[in-house]
């Protein structure tokens, strides 16, 4: 199990991540298990390419793990499965987050320097 504590921008990316109800989703199933992306789409109801878009979401800040494999056909398949983390948000914790900041906004980039 993962121990270290995010800086607070990968707690930001990863917050903003899960605040999607169908990222959120997405976790939730594939915290039963592992599974390829077209009956994880068929299972949560979405098209492949909107579930991709958000699949690459949550693996960039590294909720899930996504591993291609050969079948027994030869074809290629994507499986995801949820990454080994433990997000635990505690008073020290955001503390602790807020002061490794280097962005104010991650969506817009970096920080502005305060003008005294």
């Amino acid at each position: 199990m993962t121990t270290a504590r995010p800086t607070g921008d990968e707690l930001v990316a990863m917050l903003a991540a899960l605040a999607n109800p169908l990222r959120l989703r997405i976790v939730a199933r594939l915290a039963g298990g592992r599974d390829y992306v077209s009956r994880l789409a068929r299972e949560i109801g979405v098209s492949r390419p909107l579930l991709h878009m958000h699949l690459q979401r949550l693996e960039a800040v590294g909720l899930i793990v996504g591993t291609l494999e050969l079948s027994e056909d030869g074809k290629a398949m994507k499986y995801y499965e949820v990454a080994d983390f433990d997000l635990r948000l505690t008073p020290s914790v955001l503390a602790e987050a807020a002061e490794t900041l280097t962005r104010s906004d991650p969506e817009k980039g970096p920080a502005r320097k305060e003008q005294s």
